[in-house]
């Protein structure tokens, strides 16, 4: 990163977390500017207002989230740099994030020194993951364990995670901008690919694997 020149668009639904980062980031010689949004919605706006160089994003966000945001943000500009900071650090996150289209993804628990080392590596157009994050990818590798949830398009994932929250098709198909009928068809592949049956099954699902709280 050249000193003094990377303009920074910060997305988090909170805003003592924003605060917290914005600090950390402006502490940094190389940050111009940092810029943010409380939503995927309103990230989406500022990205295409401002062009911001990289994207520090949440994928824990209510409505569109992370995830959709960052979907829509690639879809305007393929080149877009995001790196998601979370507190979820389970690999299936991980995946999901770079399905969507992300270049990093680091636990928002990650030393000062991580984040920097995170921004420079997807500025300069390469993926970083968080060590601790790529080992648990590697290990499910290995012992060829797998997450039924890998079997989801990042589009179904964001949708069984709306459906494990309460959500109805109706308004999902309002949050996503698509039909009832589309979404009604995501929700029966996602039953169907997850071999649940019922509403009920979905949220157990979810909250064994974290996407909830119980």
């Amino acid at each position: 990163m050249n000193s003094m020149n990377v303009t920074v668009l910060l997305v988090d639904d909170h805003e003592l977390v924003r605060a917290g980062f914005r600090r950390l980031l402006e502490d940094g010689d190389e940050i111009k500017a940092v810029l943010e949004a409380n939503s995927g919605e309103q990230a989406i706006v500022e990205y295409r207002k401002h062009h911001p160089d990289i994207v520090v994003m949440d994928i824990s966000m209510p409505g569109l989230g992370g995830l959709g945001a960052i979907e829509k943000i690639i879809t305007h500009d393929p080149g877009a740099k995001i790196l998601v900071l979370s507190v979820y650090e389970e690999s299936i996150f991980t995946k999901q994030a770079l399905q969507a289209g992300a270049k990093g993804f680091i636990p928002k628990r990650s030393a000062p020194e991580e984040m920097y080392k995170a921004l420079h590596q997807v500025i300069q157009g390469n993926t970083y993951i968080s060590p601790t994050i790529a080992q648990q990818i590697a290990m499910m590798q290995l012992s060829g364990s797998e997450n039924p949830l890998d079997n989801l398009s990042h589009r179904e994932f964001e949708i069984f995670r709306l459906l494990a929250q309460g959500k109805t098709v109706n308004e999902i198909a309002e949050i996503f901008n698509l039909s009832p009928k589309t979404i009604g068809t995501h929700h029966t592949n996602v039953k169907q690919k997850l071999n649940v049956s019922n509403s009920a099954e979905l949220a157990r699902l979810a909250i064994r694997h974290g996407l909830i709280d119980p």
